[in-house]
C-alpha cells in the first residue's frame, strides 16, 4: 500500500491524515486546540504553541496505525488562496510537511486550508465528479462565512474565488459570541444547537443583506438585547442560529440566480449544525459531508496530494 500524508494546522485543530491510494479510503488523526474556559479562541502565539506540541503526536498516531508506505506530502500552507492570506499557525504545519517530505525523499505539495476543506466535503459527501466541474461551495465556520465559485485548475487541482459571504462579522464568530454570552465553553456551535432544540418560538426574519452579501453583527446586537430583557436562552439560541441559516439562505437564492444549474456544496463547522443543514437540503438540495470531513480536517488536504500526483481528477 502506498499513500499520502496530508497536514493542516488550522487556528482551531491540529490535523494530519492519510489518503491510501489503492483502497481509495482515509485515515485521519485531529486535536482541538486548547482553550481556556470563557475566552474565544486563541491568539496567534498560543496557536502556533499548541501545534507545534500536538503535531508530533498526532503524526505518530497516524503513521502507527498505517501499514502503507509515504509516497508524498502534501499541507495547508495559508487560509485561502487570496493573495496576502497568511495567518502564523499555518507554518507550523508547512515546515512540518517540509521536513518529513525531505527525510522520506518525496514531494510535497502546498494547498489552502479552504481547497482543503472544499475537497474533504466533496470526499465525504462521495461526490469527486464535482472537482472536475464548475460548482458553488460554502465555507462556514468560525474564520469564514464564504462562498465560493470552484472551477477545475490544471495547476492546484480546483481553483476557489469568493462571490459572496459576510461582510463583517463571520458565522463561526456570532454562534461562539452567542454561546459564550449564554454561559457556554468554546467552540460553541453543538452545545448551542442542543439549546436551541428545546425552542418553540417561530421566527420571521429579514436578514442585512447587500448586493447578494451578508451582514452578521447585528445578529449580536439583537441577540444581547434578548439577554438583557431575560428572554429564555434556548429561545437565543434558536434566534440565533435561524439568523445564520436565513443569511446563508439569501446568498443561495442569490448564486443560484447568478449561477444557475451549479451545484451548491457546504462544508465547514457550521454547516455541521442539524438545524441549519435540513432546512438548506428540504429548499436547495445541497450536498453536505458527514461531520468528520465537514469541520477542520487534513483529509481535503491528503487527497489534493494524491491528485496532484497523478495530474488531476
Amino acid at each position: 500500500m502506498t499513500g499520502v500524508l496530508g497536514i493542516d494546522t488550522s487556528n482551531y485543530t491540529t490535523s494530519a491524515a492519510i489518503y491510501d491510494t489503492k483502497t481509495m479510503s482515509i485515515l485521519q488523526k485531529k486535536q482541538p486546540l486548547p482553550v481556556k474556559k470563557g475566552e474565544l479562541g486563541l491568539r496567534q502565539s498560543d496557536a502556533v504553541f499548541h501545534h507545534t506540541r500536538q503535531m508530533p503526536e498526532i503524526i505518530e498516531c497516524l503513521i502507527s496505525q498505517y501499514d502503507g508506505t509515504i509516497k508524498a506530502v502534501s499541507v495547508s500552507e495559508k487560509p485561502t488562496q487570496t493573495e496576502g492570506s497568511y495567518m502564523p499557525c499555518f507554518v507550523v504545519g508547512h515546515s512540518a510537511a517540509r521536513q518529513i517530505a525531505a527525510s522520506l525523499r518525496v514531494p510535497v505539495y502546498m494547498f489552502s486550508h479552504q481547497q482543503g476543506h472544499v475537497a474533504a466535503a466533496a470526499f465525504g459527501a462521495g461526490r469527486l465528479d464535482l472537482l472536475s466541474s464548475e460548482f458553488i461551495a460554502f465555507h462556514v465556520s468560525g474564520g469564514t462565512t464564504d462562498a465560493l465559485l470552484v472551477r477545475p485548475d490544471s495547476g492546484c487541482i480546483i481553483d476557489c474565488r469568493q462571490v459572496s459571504g459576510s461582510l463583517d462579522l463571520k458565522a463561526g464568530q456570532l454562534i461562539d459570541r452567542v454561546g459564550l454570552m449564554l454561559g457556554l465553553d468554546f467552540p460553541a456551535g453543538p452545545a448551542l444547537e442542543s439549546l436551541a432544540l428545546s425552542a418553540t418560538g417561530i421566527y420571521n426574519i429579514k436578514p442585512a443583506m447587500r448586493d447578494g452579501w451578508c451582514s452578521l453583527s447585528g445578529i449580536e446586537n439583537q441577540c444581547k438585547n434578548l439577554y438583557e430583557h431575560r428572554q429564555p436562552k434556548n429561545e437565543i439560541a434558536m434566534f440565533c442560529i435561524q439568523s445564520v441559516l436565513a443569511a446563508i439562505t439569501s446568498i443561495c437564492e442569490s448564486l443560484i440566480d447568478r449561477y444557475p444549474e451549479r451545484q451548491l456544496l457546504f462544508a465547514g463547522g457550521v454547516m455541521s449544525n442539524t438545524i441549519i443543514r435540513c432546512a438548506i437540503e428540504q429548499r436547495f438540495g445541497g450536498i453536505f459531508a458527514p461531520k468528520d470531513f465537514s469541520a477542520d480536517n487534513a483529509a481535503g488536504i491528503a487527497l489534493l496530494g494524491h491528485l496532484s500526483m497523478e495530474g488531476g481528477v
